[in-house]
């Protein structure tokens, strides 16, 4: 597939609205899981409570540690009492936060908002970035993330229309590193019984953080895709990430990363090895980009003519992916944050791939 003419229509398919899922499995690991094969496009449909089966001791396994602040805010404006719904995107200083707004005409800059009876108030200083506000938050107590634990709700993507009744269901099991305003929803599938199972057989098991922020839902505006532009993520790598990855590629072990966002933080750090570090990453990967860390990937089934499906597209390949998503439709797979997995990979070079 030529690179320069790609256009966002080439990443689209019809999605019956059935297959978005609304809610979390009973169990996490009981989704279903398709195993791509990355070289031959081969399809074969498992569960998750099968991924050991796909994975053999020295194979390292990248999660993201990432936990999703409930950052959602319903509140009211301070005056009129006109009800008022506050998103917020990115700590700018201790108290001051980037923050989308609704209804945005109402809140100029001045403007105050109490949230929670008067636990939390803000007051809008100025209009930023295509219409968001920046805003300093007052409450009281050592921080606001302990105030926003008690009155904010789970920021759940617009798909998802449904309450969810267990907000740590939008959180993976081993979340530790509260910063995201989406979760990094690979993960979602594991348990810690599986992580166990996965560490009793041999499989590494290394984290990185890297802050999800609501960009990742942002549509491709532009038809050709080379001209869009990547929001920014804060990741972070640690040592002993670094030094098990470097391992892995050094004796040939494969490096397999769990989402999107690992995978984005691995290629962004990783020049000729990995060092432990902090940045941050817009990187855009889609067909023609050459992985230079990745030899599997864990990931769901992305929006249409998201940057997602272009990433998969890039390491899948991009027939293989596209065909691969027609099956999923076929075989009524769910869709999207709570919905199913896909495991993209060859098999190891030791051991086959079986069931």
């Amino acid at each position: 597939m030529d690179q320069e003419h790609m256009l966002k229509s080439d990443f689209g398919f019809q999605l019956p609205k059935e297959l978005i899922a609304q809610h979390p499995l009973e169990r996490r690991d009981q989704s279903r899981l398709m195993c791509l094969g990355r070289s031959d496009g081969s399809i074969r449909h498992l569960h998750f409570y099968d991924i050991p089966k796909l994975l053999v001791p020295g194979d390292v396994l990248i999660l993201n540690d990432s936990r999703v602040m409930p950052s959602r805010l319903l509140g009211v404006k301070e005056g009129s009492g006109g009800a008022v719904e506050f998103l917020l995107l990115e700590q700018k200083g201790k108290d001051v936060w980037e923050t989308l707004v609704k209804p945005g005409k109402r809140l100029k800059p001045g403007a105050r908002v109490v949230f929670g009876e008067g636990l939390l108030t803000a007051e809008v200083l100025e209009n930023v970035n295509e219409g968001n506000r920046l805003v300093r938050f007052s409450y009281q107590g050592d921080n606001i993330f302990e105030v926003l634990e008690r009155i904010g709700q789970m920021p759940l993507p617009p798909y998802i229309t449904e309450k969810l009744e267990d907000k740590e269901r939008y959180q993976t099991v081993y979340s530790r590193e509260l910063g995201s305003a989406a979760a990094p929803t690979a993960g979602l599938h594991f348990t810690p019984e599986l992580l166990e199972e996965l560490k009793g057989k041999g499989v590494r098991i290394g984290y990185v953080t890297l802050h999800v922020g609501l960009g990742t839902f942002r549509p491709v505006k532009v038809e050709s895709i080379t001209e869009h532009h990547m929001h920014s993520e804060h990741y972070y790598v640690p040592q002993a990430t670094a030094d098990m990855v470097n391992a892995a590629k050094r004796e040939g072990r494969r490096v397999i990363a769990v989402g999107t966002t690992s995978c984005r933080t691995l290629e962004s750090a990783y020049t000729d090895h990995l060092e432990s570090c902090s940045a941050s990453t817009s990187i855009f990967i889609y067909p023609g980009y050459r992985f230079k860390v990745l030899d599997g990937l864990i990931t769901n089934f992305h929006l249409p003519e998201s940057t997602l499906i272009m990433l998969v597209s890039a390491f899948a390949g991009y027939e293989n992916t596209m065909e691969a998503y027609r099956t999923a439709v076929e075989e009524k797979y769910r869709f999207f944050s709570f919905g199913d997995a896909m495991f993209i990979a060859d098999p190891p070079k030791e051991e086959p791939c079986t069931d």
